[in-house]
């Protein structure tokens, strides 16, 4: 049998990242997937895939990607039930994500999200920037270098 699974698509929250009680990383996060196809008004829907992620890869995901992040994910599709507390029985589908990439250089992303925090923050004052202190290395030193032409690379 093959259970394969391959998304592209964004972060809509920052992966929440959990430890089991024997120490083993865990992260769940959402991504936004476009179908490819528009609907009657001409617009992309997106579908909701709740993923997961487990150990070392959990930690990276947890430390490098942020809601907004273009991602892709390489898993398997898992259904798992639980009881609730009412006494119901609840069905779950996930992506259990085995490898992630990140699908955007740290610029972009860097810039989409300096791009948030502007229009989250413009309420805020922005303090002046400091001084850039620029330090010459050889400042203390007073006596020329004498380097004969012969040792010189060019």
């Amino acid at each position: 049998m093959i259970n394969n699974v391959v998304l592209v698509g964004r972060l809509t929250r920052d992966p929440e990242l959990k430890f089991t009680p024997n120490g083993a990383a865990v992260a769940t996060f959402t991504l936004a997937v476009n179908r490819n196809f528009t609907n009657q008004s001409g617009q992309r829907e997106a579908d909701f895939i709740n993923c997961v992620i487990w150990r070392k890869p959990a930690e990276t995901l947890a430390n490098y990607a942020k809601k907004g992040t273009l991602l892709g994910v390489t898993g398997r599709i898992q259904t798992r039930s639980y009881d609730n507390p009412q006494g119901q029985r609840v069905y779950v589908t996930e992506i259990v994500a085995e490898t992630f990439q990140l699908m955007e250089s740290k610029d972009v992303s860097e810039q989409r999200t300096n791009e948030s925090n502007e229009t989250a923050e413009k309420s805020k004052p922005t303090p002046p920037p400091l001084p850039k202190q620029e330090t010459d290395p050889f400042a203390q030193s007073s006596s020329a270098i004498d380097l004969p032409d012969d040792d010189l690379p060019f």
